[in-house]
């Protein structure tokens, strides 16, 4: 849900835009590449809905919320599915939780606007999440963690004794990373 919640903090701000074009283009071929200039991201929706608007309608916020999820790009459809998210919508839904749980992640104090929360931001939020679901689940505590001293010093490997590695046509440069992280330490270590 932090992720859903973050892409629709994102697209906040050109949610109208998108749905006016999306009014004009939606029966074109080319309406994805149109929708995403008008969203200003890699991503859209062009559902009436938005976290805030699904509080309207309690007594039909699966469908509701369903319809949500079925407004966004294909890439960010893709990235629903592999989240098996559909099962949780289920869940929640037979357990009478879910608007509850749309209703916290709609609150001030989950403002996950880009304004609010930067992406580092955002990253060091996820590494918890995810620590803190290996521990609920009995794994070793750091199993899935790479300290940033470590991750940094991956990085200033495959630039030692030449910054210019990465440059030039079809370079491609690997680094090992077991925990398989956020990649947001990797690619902070890449820009400092």
């Amino acid at each position: 849900m932090t992720v859903i919640r973050r892409f629709d903090c994102i697209i906040a701000d050109t949610k109208a835009a998108v749905l006016e074009k999306y009014e004009s283009v939606k029966s074109l071929p080319m309406r994805d590449v149109l929708l995403r200039k008008a969203s200003g991201h890699d991503f859209y929706n062009t559902s009436k809905y938005d976290f805030d608007k699904l509080l309207d309608d309690p007594d039909n916020i699966e469908a509701n919320f369903r319809d949500y999820l079925n407004g966004f790009s294909e890439n960010i459809q893709d990235i629903i599915e592999k989240f098996k998210f559909d099962g949780h919508i289920t869940t929640m839904a037979n357990k009478g939780i879910l608007y509850i749980v749309i209703k916290e992640f709609t609150s001030s104090k989950a403002n996950l606007h880009p304004s609010v929360i930067s992406n580092l931001e955002m990253g060091y939020i996820f590494e918890e999440i995810i620590r803190r679901f290996s521990e609920a689940h009995n794994e070793d505590s750091g199993q899935h963690y790479t300290p940033r001293e470590v991750i940094e010093l991956m990085v200033n490997i495959l630039f030692y004794d030449n910054n210019d590695v990465l440059s030039g046509n079809n370079v491609a440069k690997t680094i090992y990373e077991s925990k398989v992280q956020t990649m947001i330490q990797f690619s902070d270590s890449l820009v400092a």
